[in-house]
This record gives structure tokens, sequence and C-alpha cells, in this order.
């Protein structure tokens, strides 16, 4: 009956009327599309997206409060620069949580002990046999002659480190994904880790793609993969370009991670390094809401634990509980050999043996720094798992590639005339000292 009186009405509506709700009509769905193309337009992005082309830096931008900054780059450059004003990002006002796992115990700390000599169970792979072997680290391939740096175990006190068991590894990865996240140190610990496992898993059922920044080993049979990300500052820099990075002018947001927290957020499995970069003299701050291109200016140590407080904050508020987070502390360098060896005006050119003395402790391990990422890192409590990899890593100022190694540049005649000048003590020959390191993560997975 209701039906019939309202089709019975619509039959005497005038004309007018008819238009009227026609046009009303019109203005809604004009004003809905409207709002559509206003979400969809990346300049009002929510932050939970990145865009990897934004407008030219040359254009002049509208002011808006939602606006996604320009991406940083090698060519990005400050308008000008100011004193550091002293501004912190929120981790920085947390309260301290409680107290997070070291892999440590009253009775054993894994990361107290000495270097034993066994060419028994060492190496754990051959360098010749990895077809992923870089060339910064195979210093075999590249003339080292003593192996003896291959050949070295550590042994906690009181306790054993457990044994590695590549089937094991493989189990623990199946259906995850496995991502380092750093500098080339943890690339290095990155490729030590595809050389362990890669043995087992048929040529056929393995891959490496690059895709730089990102670079991501595939191993079907198990359905994992273990990756790479360049990110040697872990906040958006201007040298995240894996290639093209060594530049006069280091700038970074001390306030983001959102570039590459959108490609490792995704993973399983995170191992976080930061260390090195942060030892090249000050660093430029260009804030997210900075519109006109004005830096600040810090020291090295001042940005990093910007930086390290812009991670924690992504740690304790967007990580998913399950993941299993680890970071890495500062891997040491040996450029002077005076201070293992008084007298000496050298570095770790042809060192041959691990330091006895387990009290070392060299100058390229800042303790500052240390302190530092100690308090950063304490505040996250159990949602990150420390690999203190300092200490074990001071005592083998054998294990660096020194001048066995490719070098990128052309050596001069007066360079090859002093080893010393020109020696790598920064990076880690493969095998060695990093194999250890991805020993220890086994052990705490």
């Amino acid at each position: 009956m209701m039906v019939q009186r309202w089709n019975k009405k619509r039959a005497h509506f005038p004309l007018i009327v008819f238009l009227f709700g026609l046009f009303i009509l019109s203005s809604i769905l004009y004003n809905e599309l409207s709002i559509r193309q206003i979400h969809q337009n990346p300049d009002h992005d929510d932050g939970h997206r990145y865009q990897d082309s934004i407008t030219s830096t040359t254009m002049k931008l509208p002011s808006r409060p939602n606006r996604v900054p320009e991406v940083l780059d090698r060519f990005t450059t400050c308008n000008s620069t100011v004193k550091y004003s002293g501004r912190k990002g929120w981790w920085a006002d947390s309260k301290p949580g409680p107290d997070r796992r070291r892999g440590t115990s009253e009775r054993c700390d894994m990361f107290s002990g000495k270097w034993v000599f066994d060419n028994t169970s060492y190496p754990l792979y051959n360098e010749s046999h990895c077809p992923y072997m870089s060339d910064q680290l195979a210093c075999h391939k590249h003339g080292r002659s003593d192996l003896g740096y291959q050949y070295w175990r550590w042994q906690p006190h009181y306790c054993n480190l457990k044994r590695w068991n590549v089937n094991e590894m493989w189990e623990k990865l199946r259906g995850k994904r496995l991502m380092f996240v750093g500098d080339s140190l943890n690339r290095g610990q990155w490729i030590s880790m595809v050389c362990l496992l890669q043995s087992v898993i048929p040529a056929d059922k393995r891959s490496m793609s690059p895709n730089a920044p990102l670079t991501i080993f595939r191993a079907e049979e198990y359905n994992a993969t273990i990756e790479f990300l360049w990110a040697p500052l872990l906040v958006e820099s201007n040298s995240d370009d894996p290639v093209n990075h060594r530049l006069d002018e280091r700038i970074m947001r001390p306030d983001s991670v959102l570039k590459h927290a959108s490609q490792w957020e995704h993973a399983d499995i995170l191992v976080f390094n930061t260390y090195l970069w942060w030892r090249q003299g000050p660093v430029k701050l260009l804030w997210s809401t900075e519109e006109n291109r004005v830096c600040e200016e810090l020291d090295g140590l001042g940005a990093m634990e910007l930086a390290m407080e812009a991670w924690a904050n992504w740690v304790a508020t967007k990580a998913n509980p399950l993941k299993k987070i680890f970071f890495v502390t500062m891997s040491p360098t040996h450029l002077w050999s005076r201070e293992w060896k008084p007298g000496s005006e050298g570095n770790c050119y042809d060192e041959k043996t691990p330091i006895d003395d387990e009290s070392y402790w060299g100058s390229g391990s800042d303790l500052p720094t240390m302190h530092m990422v100690e308090k950063v890192v304490g505040r996250l409590g159990s949602k990150v798992t420390v690999l203190n990899i300092t200490q074990l890593s001071e005592y083998r100022k054998d294990g660096h590639p020194s001048i066995y190694r490719k070098f990128w540049e052309a050596l001069g005649p007066k360079q090859l005339s002093n080893p010393a000048s020109y020696s790598d003590c920064i990076h880690w020959c493969l095998p060695g000292v990093p194999d250890v390191w991805n020993e220890l993560l086994f052990h705490f997975l």
C-alpha cells in the first residue's frame, strides 16, 4: 500500500522538482569524486606508503602540513646551515623499558671469551666454492697466502657456542625473510650468511636478485630469502645510493626511517647495524618538516643518537611483536699497530695472529658510542637482542683484508711501495670473523 501511494505521488511531481533533484545528485557525485582524487594524491599520503618519485625540488610546492618531504639523494644540498637547535625526536623522552635480552646470563656471557685455533672444524665453507663471494672480502683469491685467519673458533668462557648446523638454520628460516640492514660491515655479514647456507641448495633452486639498494638471495626449497638493505645511517640520507655515496656533505633526516622501513617492515628476522659512517665528521640534519632546506649541523655521535632514537621509535611503535630483531654493535678497526705493539708505526698489514690480551680495547671502538647505544637500545626491553661483537672482534687484528682485496681505484707506485698506506683494516676477510657473528645469530635464534 505504501509503495502504491509513493508511485501515485511521483506521477504528480512538477518537472522543476525533478530537475532540482537531478542537480543535487550531480553535485554530490562531483564532490565525492573530488574527495576520492584528494585521497589518491601522494601529497596527502598518511605516511604508511612511500613515494619513489617526488615532484622536482626546483618547483615551489604549496604549503601542506601533511606533505611527504622531498626524497634525499646524492644531489640534495642545504640552502643554508645553522647550529643544532637541540631538537629531539619523540623517542628521546620515553621511559626505559625492562632489561633487554643480551645473550647473557649469570651463568654465561657468550661475548666474553677467547679465540681458539681450530683447523679441524674451520673454516665453515671454502671461499672459492661460494659463487656470491665479494671481491672486497675474498682475501685468498686476491693474493693472501697465510690462511690462518680462517681457522679461529670463538670460545666463550664457562660455556660453548652452539655448533653451526646448516640444515637446522634453514629450518629456522623456512617460509621467512631474514634481512640485514645497515652499512658495508653488515653487508659482509650478509655475504657470510649466504656463503654459510648456499651450498646445500641446488643451483637451479637458488638465485640472487640484485635490486639496489635491496639485494635478495632466494632458496626455493625453503621458501626463504636472505636479504641485504643498504641503509648506512638507518634513517633516510643522501648516502642511500649503494654505489654512489662518497659525498663531501652528509645530509640526513634525523626523524625519518620511513623510506627504509617500507622495505624492512615485512621481514621476519631483522639484523641492524650502524657505526662507521658516523665517524667521518659533522652531519647535516634536514628535518622532515623543514620545507626551505635549512639544515642544522651536529657532530657524528649526536647525529647517530638522533638516528638511533628514530629507529628505536619504529621498533617500539611499529614493529610486529612476532618479529625477531637484532642489533649488532660496532665492528672495530685496527688502524694503528702501536695500540697492540707499542713503538710500531703500522696497522693491520701483515698481521697473522689475534691479540691474546683479553683487556685490549683499541681506539677503533668508541666507548661513548657504545654507551649511547646501550642507553637507546636499553629502552626497547625484550624487543631487541643485542649481538655484542665488538670485544671479540677487537682481538682479530689479523682478520682484515689489508691489501688482499679488489680496489676500485687504481693504486699508484707510491702507494704500492708502502702496503700499509692502502691497507683495508676496516672490513673482514671471508671465511673469517663475520662467520662467528652469524654463529652467534644462529645461537640466539
